[in-house]
């Protein structure tokens, strides 16, 4: 048991208000343990804390204040504790945001008796109403969960009279306690499917390392639907038997509705979940049923690495290149790697699976930091792709259109036979440039400087940057010109507008992120195009993200060149990367694949390699390029970035920071810029960067401390510290 204070002791709280370091307070009536989450006076308010440790003293202990109350559930561990503060550290992020992240359980605080709770009933409402119907469609999209009455109003977009008229009628049921029930149990031991040899030899050896119960990480490389999924799912079974707990990491949303069945099959029960689509009541309770060992298994965002787990022996980072590990605002983490880290903790191996690795995660292989797992075929009778590039220079296309003619007859082809096609272009929306052709004016977001992006399927303009949206002008806002606002380029929604006109008999689905108002519903229409809901997909990224369509075999690559202009370093590997993926959707099941890429420069070395299928050749010449650099992973880099309302301010402060170098010149960095960020403006705030590289042994966050430790950053500026950042703008 962790060490206990007795009551009147003083004791150290952190809690999670922005503050330096912690506050001193005495333990309450019948005392608490070291690391019990805490409700205390701070000011006239109440406020969530953890005790830290023994208290400092140096003051008037008659002044010391008594914490309220000690919350209902499991103290943070040692580990925990020990995890906060190093990913503090790491990050350079104030330890009280490190606690906010571990402590995103909302209510977590309010006593039992405040949480009566919401579900669906078993009656019909005497008559329908918009406000009802909108209240019975919430409950029904959330497969039974539990709300609050302030989370139903709210989800449901109606006033909490409306919720308690239906309960008055027995359609929605009020319980008066939560449901902090264990999750059911899972059961390892239940048969899953036949494993390959290829497979049950990577299963043997993830469950030996298992077996110890001691740190480890193992890269898993498997083709695109070689069965990555069933071979980690034993290796959870593995950690299960251990009778230890298990995270599972996926890198979107909308994948969690097929992985959920899959798991689900295969051990009984459904896991704890953990991201934003399922409900606030029902965050707590698996926030709760970690923490004390109930929950055997939870699958989530990268958000579920701050769940206090009891006894954690396992983490799988599925699709562990995705860049959507990284979060970009708030505290600056790399899931990925921090999952590393509190494996590292607490004693439990990590699974890093991809078919297509970061180059960071091939290099700590190929260095023998991680140990390394291939699956070289696709299971069963699926065979890989075949992989061809349509070279759009040879092709006669008007300049309004993009579906070359020679995927044309691809995808008629495919039509023909009853299977489906996927038309894949990275870029949202119907067109990402609205142009007069009266003056040239191209219309920008008010607040940023950035284009604002046509989304003809909302009737409105979008900026991608800040949110803000706008309606369709009638006329050119610079020169009045009427008539003359021309969209320029492609979006999936021109594209599916496109592929309409071409294909006027194909049911066509297209799948973009803001065209769904819920996760629920763009889990559902995955579901239903799985199932053949669709002839043809039109799809961004997102589909390129684990989506099993048995029916799949022709994909389209629109632009294979988009991501390999620009500066971004990691352009090439993203490029790489994306084009597999999104290609090994196609031919999952019996029927073979074919993945077309136009592209005005077929023998650029990316397009030839992604052709080619020679992976191990490109990351050998990437690593080279990026060891010849200096740059991540064979150096290091900080980006720190400005912004303030007034763009003299942040310029003056950053060209401060670049004379004021010594610290980072003493530690063996340099530092780069100041700059414009490449995107300058971003919701009004003017924004400037300046980039620190080192080489990979510096200290950097040491020398990064020093060194901004120098200036006083004034009240209206924010100085952001990004170490290893994934993004440059």
């Amino acid at each position: 048991m962790p060490p206990f204070f007795d009551q009147g002791e003083l004791v150290a709280v952190l809690t999670t208000q922005p503050l330096d370091g912690t506050l001193d307070y005495r333990a309450p009536e019948g005392g608490c343990h070291m690391g019990a989450f805490v409700e205390v006076p701070l000011g006239p308010r109440k406020v969530l804390g953890v005790v830290w440790g023994p208290g400092e003293g140096g003051f008037d202990l008659k002044k010391a204040r008594s914490i309220i109350r000690v919350l209902d559930v499991a103290p943070m561990r040692e580990e925990m504790q020990s995890f906060l503060i190093r990913a503090a550290q790491y990050t350079l992020t104030p330890l009280p945001a490190m606690l906010r992240l571990a402590t995103r359980a909302p209510g977590l605080s309010d006593p039992p008796s405040m949480r009566k709770v919401y579900r669906l009933g078993q009656r019909e409402p005497d008559r329908e109403t918009a406000a009802r119907r909108k209240v019975l469609e919430v409950l029904e999209a959330y497969g039974g969960l539990a709300f609050t009455l302030k989370e139903l109003s709210e989800e449901a977009g109606v006033s909490s009279s409306v919720v308690k008229g239906l309960v008055a009628q027995g359609v929605v049921a009020e319980e008066d306690s939560p449901r902090d029930l264990p999750f059911a149990r899972l059961d390892p031991d239940r048969p899953g499917k036949e494993l390959t040899e290829e497979q049950g030899a990577a299963v043997a050896r993830l469950a030996e390392a298992i077996g110890q119960d001691s740190y480890g990480t193992t890269l898993l490389r498997g083709v695109t639907g070689s069965g990555k999924t069933e071979v980690y799912l034993e290796a959870v079974a593995a950690c299960l038997r251990r009778g230890r707990q298990a995270l599972v990491l996926l890198p979107e949303i909308a994948l969690t509705a097929e992985f959920l069945t899959r798991l689900q099959a295969r051990f009984g029960a459904r896991p704890a979940e953990w991201h934003s689509g399922v409900t606030m009541t029902e965050r707590r309770r698996t926030w709760k049923m970690v923490g004390q060992g109930e929950a055997q298994v939870v699958v989530g965002a990268r958000s579920a690495l701050f769940l206090p787990f009891q006894d954690l022996g396992l983490i799988v980072v599925d699709e562990e290149h995705d860049t959507s590990y990284k979060q970009e605002d708030g505290v600056l983490y790399n899931a990925r790697d921090m999952a590393v880290l509190r494996a590292s903790i607490c004693g439990a191996q990590v699974v890093l699976a991809s078919a297509t690795p970061s180059l960071e995660s091939w290099s700590n292989a190929e260095a023998g930091k991680y140990a390394r797992l291939d699956l070289p075929t696709r299971f069963g009778a699926a065979v890989l792709p075949e992989l061809r590039a349509i070279d759009m220079r040879a092709e006669s296309l008007p300049s309004n259109r993009w579906i070359s003619p020679s995927l044309q007859r691809a995808v008629t082809d495919r039509l023909e036979k009853g299977e489906q096609a996927l038309l894949f272009l990275n870029r949202r929306g119907y067109a990402p440039v609205t142009l007069c052709r009266a003056c040239g004016h191209q219309i920008g977001c008010a607040h940023c400087d950035a284009r604002m992006v046509e989304h003809r399927f909302l009737k409105r303009l979008m900026c991608h940057q800040c949110g803000e949206t706008a309606p369709m002008p009638e006329t050119c806002p610079s020169c009045d010109a009427e008539g003359r606002l021309a969209a320029v380029g492609p979006g999936v929604e021109r594209l599916a507008e496109e592929a309409a006109e071409l294909f006027p008999e194909a049911r066509i689905a297209t799948l973009s992120s803001d065209m769904f108002g819920t996760a629920r519903a763009l889990k559902e229409q995955i579901v239903q195009i799985a199932g053949g809901g669709a002839d043809i997909i039109i799809g961004t990224q997102l589909v390129a993200k684990g989506h099993n369509f048995p029916l799949l075999t022709l994909v389209g690559v629109i632009d294979a060149d988009l991501g390999l202009q620009g500066s971004d370093l990691r352009g090439a590997e993203r490029t790489f990367q994306l084009m597999r993926q999104v290609a090994g959707r196609a031919g999952r099941a019996e029927k073979a694949g074919v993945a077309m890429l136009q592209s005005f420069q077929p023998e650029h070395p990316v397009i030839r390699a992604i052709l080619s299928g020679d992976e191990e050749g490109f990351w050998r010449a990437e690593a080279e390029e990026r060891r010849h650099a200096g740059v991540p992973p064979y150096g290091r880099m900080a980006g720190i970035i400005l912004s303030s309302p007034d763009m003299q301010q942040v310029f003056d402060l950053g060209n401060e920071l670049a004379r004021r170098d010594a610290p980072l010149r003493q530690a063996g960095a340099q530092v780069f810029g100041p700059a414009p960020a490449p995107i300058a403006r971003i919701r009004g705030r003017h924004r400037v960067r300046l980039l620190v590289k080192a080489p990979k042994g510096v200290a950097l966050q040491g020398a990064v401390v020093a060194w901004i430790g120098q200036v006083r950053v004034p009240t209206q500026v924010r100085l952001t510290v990004d170490i290893d950042p994934q993004s440059f703008f």
